[in-house]
């Protein structure tokens, strides 16, 4: 995630109470440390008009493009950004390329890299592009159903089963 103020990586995530509603901002270390000594002077004297307006305006964009983040779900399973976010999960394999963007920074906060450079399991991970479909699939078909789209559902159940079938001779 970059910093709110200049094109740097964000590294302090400052949440804070404006109003009773949290606001997000994500600052480099040098903006950080200027918004914070930025709050030790104001506390001196009164905050001027233009600083706090465009404090708001920061805050109001920032909380419109995360109501829109929130809103992005993965065409596979369906998570959103939003239940990411509460749940600390993500629903599937492709929720890496679907939410590719937001997790990058988060990765390499965490990690240190963006990359995997370790082990990877020899048997654990055949299939799981077909797993994934499957997910996708019976999730169509469900909404088939509930559209009373009988002959579409049918149709999903069909390929359901084919690749069901296709994966349980796999593990044979």
């Amino acid at each position: 995630m970059k910093c709110q103020q200049c094109d740097k990586t964000a590294t302090f995530h400052i949440t804070e109470l404006a109003g009773g509603k949290p606001v997000e901002l994500h600052l480099c270390e040098e903006h950080a440390r200027a918004y914070l000594t930025q709050g030790e002077d104001e506390s001196v004297g009164a905050p001027s008009l233009a600083g706090v307006l465009a404090k708001q305006l920061a805050v109001g964009q920032t909380a419109e493009e995360l109501a829109k983040l929130d809103q992005q779900s993965c065409p596979m399973c369906g998570i959103t950004f939003y239940e990411f976010r509460n749940q600390g999960r993500l629903g599937c394999p492709h929720d890496y390329e679907c939410f590719s963007k937001q997790l990058e920074p988060l990765l390499l906060n965490i990690h240190g890299e963006t990359t995997h450079v370790g082990k990877c399991p020899k048997h654990g991970g055949q299939g799981t592009g077909r797993q994934t479909e499957l997910i996708r699939l019976r999730r169509e078909m469900k909404d088939a159903v509930a559209g009373e789209e009988y002959e579409r559902a049918s149709h999903l159940r069909d390929e359901i089963k084919k690749i069901e079938l296709e994966l349980g001779e796999k593990e044979s």
